[in-house]
């Protein structure tokens, strides 16, 4: 089981895509037009072999925009894991009582996203792809768009709650991973790839997707495109679309 994509959700696309496209260095492998029947468009952007998602309404009263109102702006949103087992996975989510919101069984690739008020913190997707270092929703061109020169991996996804806690250990029930904290306290799910940190709440946005933690090998350049375009940054971060992008 790994993390393979984060999708945040926007008012607006195209500005969030073009600052993480000039920020990041990547490129958009992807507009996937079967995201409509949400009432959305989208974007996907390869980093590395993992995912970069960006999806904003394109008509009133969808889901993501009640998430937009709720939250209080831009954001994260979902987060997509790959899995080896999905039926496995798929009856111990079932045998918890977690509603299944949609549900995708393509040859090459299956998609199971899961209730957030049951999962709490976000949406949280089970997906299966075959051949394993394939991904569908990305698009059949999408490893002609990886650029890794600034950007190379999304290696761990930030929940905030009032109580990490409590939500590590659902997710730790729906996933049939432990909890592990790190010797400085830090709560988190150590996942084959990637990994999934559990942080309090304090931005007053409540419970969400609030950061992801991108592999870098220009910090300062990162650091300096961000600031040109007008972004909030600090030494080790900056936030793009709502969302905290912590540079490892």
């Amino acid at each position: 089981m790994r993390l393979r994509q984060v999708a945040l959700v926007a008012r607006e696309l195209d500005p969030v895509v073009a600052d993480l496209c000039a920020v990041l260095g990547i490129e958009v492998a992807f507009n996937d037009p079967g995201v409509g029947v949400f009432g959305l468009h989208n974007a996907v952007m390869p980093v590395g072999d993992t995912f970069l998602e960006v999806v904003a309404p394109l008509q009133p009263n969808t889901t993501a925009g009640r998430y937009l109102d709720r939250r209080s702006g831009d954001g994260g949103y979902m987060v997509i894991l790959q899995c080896d087992d999905l039926d496995g996975d798929r009856a111990r989510v079932a045998a918890l009582g977690i509603r299944v919101v949609w549900q995708a069984d393509l040859p090459e690739i299956r998609g199971t996203h899961l209730h957030p008020r049951d999962t709490g913190g976000a949406i949280l997707s089970l997906d299966w792809a075959h051949p394993p270092a394939s991904w569908k929703w990305a698009g059949s061109e999408w490893e002609q768009r990886v650029r890794t020169e600034v950007v190379s991996e999304i290696t761990a996804v930030e929940l905030q709650s009032d109580d990490p806690l409590a939500l590590a250990e659902r997710w730790s029930q729906i996933l049939n991973r432990p909890v592990a904290r790190t010797g400085s306290g830090v709560i988190r799910i150590v996942l084959d790839q990637g990994a999934i940190r559990f942080v309090p709440a304090r931005d007053g946005r409540g419970e969400g997707v609030g950061g992801i933690d991108v592999a870098v090998s220009d910090r300062a350049g990162v650091i300096a495109a961000a600031r040109t375009r007008g972004l909030t940054t600090r030494d080790d971060a900056l936030i793009i679309g709502g969302t905290r992008i912590y540079l490892r």
